[in-house]
């Protein structure tokens, strides 16, 4: 008797999609020793030259002008990706898309990404016989992530499940089960190993991030922390960006014993662990990640559309706060450098984040309607 597998296609769209599929695939192993996951970032794999250039230039555009990506994300928020758009994509950009699902012989493909979404749904439309699961990985419900050929929809709240109830999505294809996140965010590490590890002080302690990307250098609210050097300790994770790393590193302002600019690390949850409070561009995967720690959060820039309604959810609950002014910082910075209420945020936010949220609960629902 052969293993069931699972196929899970996502796009580099920013790395929350591909992460929510990495994190469900191993907890599905986990829970099951039957099961055999795949993970493909479906344009880099079919076309490695186009598929990550319309990445890189999308990467620019939500950069450079993200009052326009938010506006096109508001003005098509109640519209599917249109037949004409997922024709043209099936036949310029994914053509073998079919071959892939035919050769690996899925039992089951989950989606984290719209675009795959759209692709499989209309392979069903042509008569592919595999169950299609959609995952959503934001705390909103954009019309591009839906369509008629989606068998289960996964989805992070009870509010993004009465959200596509009002697009007319039946009830009894919808599952709330929370994004995933890797193990690694289950566990609790040892703080004062993880400070051996990276040579950091124990001392009040910042984790500022900006997605996969990588943070904005230029920005005014973050060179505004360096102010406190002396007494926080600062870790700037700057992702992929390579460019941003170097001129971080050759400023003054960010050369300080109490001071790190770290480049792509898959170690984000220790880092969680070692620190007292997380900045970050509010991803929809890093706010759940940062929520399964128990670490409060400052959410800075959201980008118009997605962000801002992962931004609304984890502040509206209590994980977090808007950052929109150094009066926001001081009064952060003044409160974790007060030992007991240091404490107390994780201890409160650790039990909120019980009440709310289940690491395995994604996995869990998808072995289960696998059965």
């Amino acid at each position: 008797m052969r293993k069931k597998r699972v196929l899970l296609l996502s796009e580099g769209f920013g790395s929350g999609h591909t992460q929510a599929a990495y994190a469900l695939a191993v907890g599905l192993r986990q829970l099951s020793p039957d099961i055999q996951t795949r993970v493909i970032e479906l344009g880099k794999f079919l076309n490695p030259v186009l598929g990550p250039w319309i990445v890189s230039a999308y990467r620019k555009t939500v950069t450079k002008q993200p009052k326009l990506v938010g506006m096109m994300y508001r003005s098509n928020y109640k519209k599917s990706l249109n037949r004409f758009a997922q024709l043209a994509l099936h036949r310029v950009f994914y053509t073998q898309t079919s071959q892939v699902i035919s050769q690996l012989k899925p039992d089951l493909i989950v989606c984290t990404h719209p675009v795959p979404n759209a692709v499989v749904s209309r392979l069903k439309r042509l008569g592919l016989d595999i169950p299609l699961y959609t995952l959503i990985t934001d705390y909103d419900a954009h019309g591009t992530w839906t369509s008629r050929e989606v068998n289960k929809y996964l989805v992070s709240t009870p509010l993004v499940r009465n959200k596509l109830i009002n697009r007319g999505i039946p009830e009894n294809r919808i599952e709330v089960t929370g994004i995933p996140v890797h193990p690694d965010f289950w566990k609790t590490y040892d703080k004062n190993e993880i400070q051996k590890q990276f040579g950091l002080k124990p001392m009040p302690t910042v984790l500022i991030m900006g997605g996969g990307w990588g943070i904005i250098y230029e920005d005014e609210l973050l060179t505004y922390m360096t102010r406190y050097r002396e007494d926080i300790q600062l870790i700037f994770c700057v992702g992929n960006n390579d460019k941003i790393r170097e001129k971080m590193l050759a400023d003054p302002l960010f050369i300080h014993p109490n001071i790190k600019v770290l480049g792509f690390t898959r170690e984000v949850s220790k880092l969680m662990d070692a620190s007292d409070l997380l900045i970050t561009k509010p991803g929809g995967m890093t706010c759940t990640e940062g929520m399964s720690k128990g670490i409060p959060m400052l959410f800075y820039h959201p980008i118009p559309g997605q962000e801002e309604e992962n931004a609304e959810y984890f502040v509206r609950n209590g994980f977090g706060e808007l950052l929109d002014s150094t009066d926001t910082i001081d009064k952060w910075f003044a409160l974790i450098r007060e030992p007991y209420a240091a404490g107390y945020f994780r201890r409160t936010l650790m039990s909120k984040r019980n009440q709310q949220y289940d690491p395995m609960q994604c996995p869990r629902a998808v072995l289960r309607l696998m059965q």
